[in-house]
């Protein structure tokens, strides 16, 4: 299994918790993370991300994990140039069926990271993917809580971690968050995993959006001739 972990960052932090989903993915029988960074030397003239050697190694992966750090309560902007450039293989359903999770980093113990997650959620939910959430219990939440519990923001949407501003990308985030990044980790390839045992019996059936424009027009009767 190929797993893409695809990710931008601003100052190391958010690239210390991709890194360790690697470990966790790497550490489940016959899956292989691949490692993309989104930079800003992928951004043309025009402002818009373009790197179609990275479109097609996404294309490639049987799940795709994305993360980016959380800026005044938003996704970083780098990111979501490289989310806006999903139109292409929106239009085919290229990545249709395939796995999907995300994971954010911020400073503060919240900084809205909520709704970075919601803005990555929903763009693989346009993309027709198959969504996986963190699957730990929550600790900090509890009088005896200590940095090194597992889910320590309680999120569950996807990955959270935090890494205070002035820490390093070897220091931080904390050791709690840096074992759930491996834990949710695992958890996507063991995902995956389960996933395309059954991907041979039941492939994905893409329909392009010019195909579902031709289906519409012909009317009702026109899609029941099809089994996606």
């Amino acid at each position: 299994m190929n797993i893409a972990i695809v990710y931008s960052s601003g100052h190391g932090h958010t690239r210390t918790v991709a890194e360790h989903i690697k470990l966790g993915v790497d550490a489940f029988p016959e899956a292989a993370a691949d490692l993309i960074e989104i930079t800003i030397k992928q951004i043309g003239e025009d402002g818009r991300w373009k790197d179609d050697a990275i479109l097609n190694r996404l294309s490639a992966a049987d799940a795709i994990v994305f993360g980016a750090p959380t800026y005044m309560g938003s996704a970083h902007g780098l990111f979501k140039l490289f989310l806006e450039t999903g139109f292409t293989p929106w239009l085919n359903q290229d990545w249709k069926d395939k796995i999907a999770a995300g994971f954010t980093n911020s400073a503060s113990r919240s900084g809205d990271k909520l709704v970075s997650l919601q803005q990555i959620a929903a763009f693989a939910a346009q993309m027709g993917m198959i969504w996986v959430g963190v699957g730990d219990a929550p600790g900090g939440n509890y009088v005896a809580t200590r940095p090194t519990d597992v889910n320590l923001s309680g999120s569950w949407l996807g990955l959270m971690t935090q890494s205070y501003g002035d820490g390093t990308a070897e220091t931080a985030p904390h050791p709690g968050d840096l074992l759930t990044s491996q834990r949710f980790g695992r958890r996507i390839a063991r995902t995956t995993a389960r996933w395309t045992l059954g991907a041979t019996a039941f492939p994905a059936l893409p329909v392009s959006e010019s195909e579902s424009r031709r289906r519409n027009i012909a009317g009702p009767a026109e899609w029941d001739r099809f089994d996606d």
